[in-house]
């Protein structure tokens, strides 16, 4: 019961709170399931949103199912998908309404703006979190080197992050593990 008590507040606080779609709820759920709750460590959490990323439809649906999912099996499953599309739901009914009325009031589109720089934070935030793991994990120059890459085919070539996923996922089964982390 204490489980689904977790998943459900997770899921839910990270619904509410992430404005803006997928990216910006992506940082809420590690902090809710990793910090919070501790309902994985932070390198389950960086599998999970990795592969989670290469899989179609949105993003906190996918995490809520498989973290409900791994934490508590079905019914976990079940009341992390209720709790992060409940307030979606509600927010599109009453809010997005009253918001698409009043667009052009100088509050509203403050407000707007202003939520898009706390969801870049957010952003910031993680990514800066993912470089200090991949620096333990991979070491500097391997690090830098996936990150030029990932930037090289994502923003520069366009090609869509799931497929440069599975690419370095395929790398990773093909190349040989180095053992011992940090060591460039």
């Amino acid at each position: 019961m204490r489980q689904q008590k977790a998943i459900f507040i997770s899921f839910f606080r990270s619904g509410v709170l992430g404005f803006g779609g997928g990216p910006s709820v992506i940082p809420l759920i590690e902090r809710e399931v990793v910090k919070n709750f501790k309902l994985m460590d932070s390198d389950e959490f960086a599998n999970t949103l990795a592969i989670a990323n290469t899989l179609p439809g949105p993003i906190a649906t996918k995490m809520a199912g498989y973290v409900g999912y791994r934490v508590a099996g079905i019914t976990g499953m079940l009341n992390a998908l209720v709790a992060a599309v409940i307030p979606t739901v509600v927010a599109v009914i009453l809010l997005l309404g009253s918001l698409q009325k009043f667009q052009e009031v100088p509050f509203v589109q403050g407000m707007t703006k202003g939520v898009i720089l706390v969801v870049s934070a957010m952003m910031f935030s993680l990514m800066v979190d993912f470089l200090k793991k991949s620096y333990y994990k991979l070491g500097i120059l391997t690090g830098l080197v996936l990150l030029a890459i990932s930037i090289i085919l994502m923003v520069i070539l366009n090609l869509h992050p799931g497929i440069v996923i599975v690419s370095f996922l395929v790398l990773a089964f093909v190349l040989p593990v180095r053992k011992g982390g940090k060591s460039t």
